[in-house]
């Protein structure tokens, strides 16, 4: 195409997984790499994360290729100093994103792949798709959900819990999100429950000092069902039975889970805690919402001021391609990452869940995409 910008590849995404691909085929010697953001600035979806979150993953397993975190850091960084790093980390390659190009379109023609934007096209040998997991927030459909009086907002646009001090609040999920939004709650004087609507896994984030992300890399030489087994009697011992509490625990083990469900546990910073001090609240699934609170599924009611989404989010990438031609699933994620997909020359880095740990999975595939590139280009 005579008016489209050429280079041997184009990333679509600034933010961990894009820098990480930019910066490893920067080592590799590829010469002409374009990286597409649609925001005006770099790590967009961490920046808008709320206000208390951590890392889950422990500093010196977190790292991108080429660049540690700064020592000082603590075990688990904050939310700001993530963003801070992928700021040094784009300063230290170079990287110099193209902001404000929202990609709206991808296809191969001729064997290149033809990239447009709002007011730009771009044509590459290569492309990478890094545009996040959590790309578009998840927000199911519950009866009557337009009839409640409070406010409903889903943990994307949670910030911290202020405004909803002396409030009762449901979180509804009980993923790492909806975990730690109710102890936010908690800590700013709301009255959290949680609605859970199926059976758990819980980890702790720590096993006598030792992230669990360290133990998992060694249990990863196993199989599921092996890690599973050997990790269980410690696993018991150090959460004990929920069922109590209202938790029904799955019938399978968090390794398990993880590659067969593509969805991360609990990894418990406090919230377990709470709920067996009876801080926290557990409550049913929602059966319908009512103009005061919600009906749960055991049809017992309960009054709520405001409702929190914890429900996840989707990579959705279907809207880029008018024939995604296998290579993205039913619900428009990637059928593989850190590889070549089955249509020459696309990839896409950072959308397996890995129970080893997203931003170092992020890394080995970039490593593993821009050494496959390069090998490629001649």
């Amino acid at each position: 195409m005579a008016d489209a910008v050429h280079s041997d590849v184009v990333i679509i995404g600034a933010s961990a997984a894009g820098l990480a691909v930019a910066a490893c085929l920067q080592r590799e010697g590829v010469p002409s790499v374009k990286i597409l953001e649609k925001a005006d600035r770099i790590a967009v979806s961490w920046r808008s994360h709320y206000d208390r979150l951590h890392l889950h993953t422990a500093r010196q397993h977190s790292a991108l290729p080429g660049l540690p975190m700064p020592a000082d850091y603590p075990k688990y960084p904050s939310r700001d100093q993530v963003v801070s790093y992928l700021e040094n980390y784009a300063s230290h390659f170079g990287l110099k994103p193209e902001f404000g190009q929202e990609v709206i379109s991808v296809e191969q023609q001729n064997g290149h792949w033809l990239t447009r934007t709002r007011d730009k096209a771009f044509q590459s040998s290569k492309i990478v798709f890094a545009t996040g997991y959590n790309r578009v927030p998840n927000m199911p459909e519950w009866p009557n959900r337009d009839h409640f009086g409070g406010e409903i907002l889903h943990s994307s646009s949670y910030k911290n819990g202020q405004s909803f001090k002396g409030k009762k609040v449901l979180v509804i999920g009980f993923g790492n999100s909806g975990g730690e939004i109710a102890i936010d709650l908690h800590e700013h004087g709301a009255e959290p429950s949680i609605a859970v609507r199926s059976a758990v896994n819980i980890i702790p984030r720590d096993i006598l000092g030792l992230p669990i992300l360290s133990v998992g890399i060694f249990l990863s030489k196993f199989s599921s069902t092996t890690s599973d087994r050997l990790s269980a009697p410690l696993l018991n011992f150090i959460i004990g039975d929920l069922t109590r509490y209202g938790l029904r625990k799955l019938p399978y083990g968090p390794i398990t889970q993880i590659r067969r469900e593509h969805r991360v546990p609990l990894l418990d910073i406090g919230t377990v805690a709470l709920i067996k001090k009876g801080a926290i609240k557990v409550r049913p699934g929602i059966r319908q919402f009512l103009p005061d609170g919600v009906e749960f599924d055991d049809h017992t009611r309960e009054i709520f001021d405001a409702v929190v989404c914890a429900t996840g989010y989707s990579p959705d990438l279907k809207p880029f391609f008018a024939n995604s031609g296998g290579v993205l699933d039913r619900a428009g994620a990637p059928v593989k990452s850190g590889v070549e997909s089955e249509r020459p020359g696309l990839y896409f880095c950072g959308y397996y869940i890995s129970p080893n740990g997203m931003l170092r999975e992020i890394g080995i595939e970039a490593q593993h995409i821009s050494q496959d590139i390069r090998s490629k280009l001649g």
